[in-house]
């Protein structure tokens, strides 16, 4: 039986992990067995980088946050089971895992969250497929931006037409 300290520990951890997953954007999490520190070590930067928390807790306390949540993953939470948390970037957990996953055979994902709703494999993959925030933000401004441009451009067409007419007129006057 464990000591109350310890008791008390592991509540606070499943009280701070609940309110991580319920606050993120996105989870995905990936079975890290097999691969070497050098190789850890460059995963854990490269979701560093993309504002990702990356974290390894016992699959019983993960589970625990998990129910809490609302989410129901425990079939998926066998074997060591690392998980990578966005609360500013949907995409970027997915992303970040998918590219290590190809580049590391030993890293294999399992599953994913997307607020709130469990994606399977195939949603990661296609979730990871998309373009950063940043991209879709300036697709999005552009697509705004093309109207605006035709309109501005219409207006200047309208205002040299009448310009070319009224010029037309006054050297019709002058030459009369």
């Amino acid at each position: 039986m464990p000591s109350n300290r310890i008791l008390e520990q592991k509540k606070q951890v499943v009280s701070d992990l609940t309110e991580k997953i319920k606050s993120a954007q996105s989870i995905v999490l990936a079975d890290y067995r097999g691969l070497t520190v050098e190789q850890d070590t460059e995963l854990r930067t490269a979701l560093r980088k993309a504002g990702v928390e990356y974290k390894v807790v016992k699959n019983k306390l993960t589970s625990l946050a998990m129910k809490e949540s609302g989410l129901e993953l425990d079939e998926f939470l066998t074997g060591p089971t690392a998980m990578a948390i966005s609360s500013a970037d949907a995409v970027a957990p997915a992303k970040v895992l998918s590219e290590f996953s190809k580049k590391f055979d030993k890293l294999e994902l399992k599953v994913g969250v997307v607020e709130g709703k469990v994606i399977d494999l195939d949603g990661i993959k296609a979730l990871a497929e998309l373009p950063s925030r940043e991209v879709l933000i300036a697709k999005v401004l552009g697509g705004f931006n093309a109207p605006i441009s035709g309109f501005v451009n219409v207006l200047n067409g309208n205002m040299r037409g009448l310009v070319v007419a009224l010029n037309a007129i006054s050297e019709q006057k002058a030459n009369a």
